[in-house]
């Protein structure tokens, strides 16, 4: 895992919220001086850390869509049927999220189509095809709530920064 410091952790709180920041913004915000901050962004990059620079887009105003969360339970579960499925998900377009869970479900699929026939379309075609879909259930939602919100870095480091408080750091 690779060691963060303050600096670190400051740089991917904005991030999270700004993608578009410029570098040298960026580096102004965490009062650092532009070098120092692109080799750290560069080190987080490298790290996976930071996966990607995103668009946070409303379909809203340019086409109509649905969105429908779904949990799937598998027939088979063999690590082949768990990889069959997972390959057939990456290659589906409108399946736009997709978690392996805990629980009475094996994963929770976010799927985005033109519509709810568009949609179940999508559902015949994977009960058609050999993936072993014993079951699924669909919840379509009415209204987003809260959507793709920042990471909570203050909750989930809290222990982080307790332990390194007074540690004397930049």
């Amino acid at each position: 895992m690779l060691k963060l410091d303050s600096r670190d952790i400051e740089i991917l709180k904005v991030l999270s919220r700004e993608a578009r920041i410029s570098k040298a913004e960026l580096a102004s915000r965490i009062n650092l001086s532009p070098s120092p901050c692109w080799e750290r962004l560069n080190r987080l990059e490298k790290a996976g850390i930071i996966r990607s620079y995103r668009a946070d887009i409303s379909l809203k105003p340019i086409a109509a869509s649905v969105t429908v969360f779904v949990t799937v339970e598998l027939e088979r579960h063999r690590s082949q049927a768990f990889q069959m499925f997972e390959r057939t998900v990456k290659t589906r377009e409108e399946i736009v999220g997709c978690w392996a869970i805990g629980g009475g479900f094996d994963y929770l699929l976010q799927i985005v189509s033109r519509d709810v026939d568009s949609y179940q379309r999508l559902m015949d075609t994977l009960l058609d095809e050999p993936l072993g879909l014993a079951r699924y259930y669909s919840y379509i939602v009415t209204k987003p709530v809260k959507e793709q919100a920042p990471l909570p870095f203050d909750l989930l480091l809290a222990e982080w920064t307790d332990e390194n408080a007074g540690a004397g750091g930049e």
